[in-house]
């Protein structure tokens, strides 16, 4: 049983060649293009999966996307759907793209590897639950998963138990910590899915002055480790920014412009942001499902 597992189109394009299952190869895009972050599809990654595992598309079983396509895109067009007018510019921007090309994704997958095979797509978060669990020793564990969104959802937990992930309970976008991060990412002048690590390291040289003002106005942090954001303060539902005026104000300052110095105000705010993740990730005791809203 060969099954190729792809991912695409956002950021770090990557091919997986999963063999009985055993890994047999996986690789980043990045790494034969030399583009950095490389989001489009892994062709080459792809080709040296194929080639380490000893066959052609037509010898593959199953291709897994990493994600549901069209649940994207429905989360899109409500969020859209919900702010407006506000985000016409960004709507006119994503829409195009998505009806173009991102909604015919099995077409898409098909075209670049030439075979009938049969094409899934697994929830984006139930991929993050997979790839932790089913490469681990265990036979059963819980899992938790935070990143910025999948399709609605930006957190989830569950259990694993032999070759089957079940998640149990989720919370849903705008209510994001990866994205409360990366806004933070953005506001000290780094690259969104990209500076983020550059962020981290930044937040041993300051210190967390700007804690308890981030769970006063940004984040509402429940007993049982769910959370809600703030959203007066955030563009990123459907803007072409992170943050807002209302979140300059909170901090004194505008967002720092990309390659200028960086100052201890910029040292504070990513060690700030730093507490409030490790706060709010280690204070989760088991949230309850929860629908978009």
């Amino acid at each position: 049983m060969n099954i190729l597992g792809v991912s695409a189109f956002y950021h770090d394009s990557a091919a997986c060649l999963v063999r009985d299952g055993e890994i047999i190869a996986a690789a980043q895009e990045e790494r034969f293009t030399r583009k950095k972050h490389d989001a489009n599809f892994p062709k080459h990654a792809v080709e040296y999966c194929l080639r380490e595992g000893g066959i052609t598309g037509a010898g593959l079983d199953f291709v897994a996307f990493y994600e549901k396509p069209f649940l994207k895109f429905d989360r899109i067009l409500h969020s859209y759907l919900a702010c407006a007018p506000k985000g016409m510019k960004s709507f006119l921007m994503a829409i195009p793209l998505w009806i173009r090309e991102r909604i015919w994704m099995k077409e898409l997958i098909g075209e670049e590897l030439g075979c009938g095979c049969k094409i899934i797509f697994p929830e984006h978060h139930e991929s993050h639950a997979a790839s932790a669990f089913f490469p681990s020793p265990y036979p059963e564990a819980a899992f938790l998963t935070v990143d910025g969104v999948g399709e609605w959802t930006t957190t989830s937990y569950g259990i694993g138990r032999g070759n089957q992930v079940e998640i149990l309970g989720e919370l849903h976008f705008p209510h994001s910590l990866g994205l409360l991060y990366s806004a933070f990412t953005y506001f000290t002048g780094f690259r969104v899915n990209s500076g983020e690590y550059k962020l981290m390291g930044l937040a041993p040289y300051g210190e967390p002055k700007y804690t308890d003002v981030i769970f006063r106005e940004l984040v509402d942090l429940k007993e049982d480790g769910s959370f809600r954001l703030n959203m007066k303060y955030f563009n990123y539902a459907v803007g072409l920014t992170m943050t807002n005026e209302r979140f300059n104000r909170i901090f004194g300052r505008p967002p720092r412009k990309p390659e200028s110095k960086l100052t201890q105000s910029d040292m504070d705010l990513a060690r700030s942001i730093q507490d409030v993740t490790e706060k709010s990730c280690s204070s989760w005791r088991g949230m309850s499902a929860r629908k978009p809203e």
